[in-house]
């Protein structure tokens, strides 16, 4: 995972320290989905702002799609303050998506499975047809067709 150093300036810029470029909120999006770790820092005084920068993108996004967080949900962040929204994200939420993403990737590794089993269940079917009709032609050839 590469990791990139970005620079905020009190113009709301972002500077790639990487590349020596500047990028938008939508770039750095667009690098955290290509795998890439983003870090964050004030220029001036050297503070990390990574959060809030991932968080202006969220709430970007968000606002794009027109699929901001429901309005009981930010009323109860709001009168339990943030350290309820702290203890959430840091114990709760970030281990759920974890376990959604092993269980989608872990789902998505037994379909491959079933897949390649019923082709080859297929296969083995046709298999056992064509040695039941050499069956069928020795047993008639050696008993004589059963007429009636």
């Amino acid at each position: 995972m590469e990791k990139i150093t970005l620079k905020k300036y009190s113009n709301r810029r972002l500077y790639n320290t990487n590349n020596s470029k500047y990028v938008t909120l939508q770039e750095v999006a667009e690098l955290i989905r290509g795998g890439s770790n983003v870090e964050v820092v004030d220029a001036k005084s050297k503070e990390d702002v990574t959060s809030l920068i991932l968080t202006q993108i969220t709430l970007e996004e968000a606002k794009q799609n027109n699929c901001l967080l429901p309005s009981p949900l930010l009323h109860t962040i709001i009168k339990y303050g943030d350290n309820l929204l702290i203890e959430f994200f840091d114990n709760y939420l970030q281990q759920s998506i974890k376990n959604f993403i092993d269980y989608k990737t872990a789902t998505a590794a037994q379909y491959e499975k079933w897949l390649e089993l019923s082709q080859n269940m297929a296969e083995l079917a046709k298999k056992s047809t064509d040695g039941a009709q050499l069956y069928q032609e020795l047993f008639e050839n050696l008993f004589g067709r059963n007429e009636k």
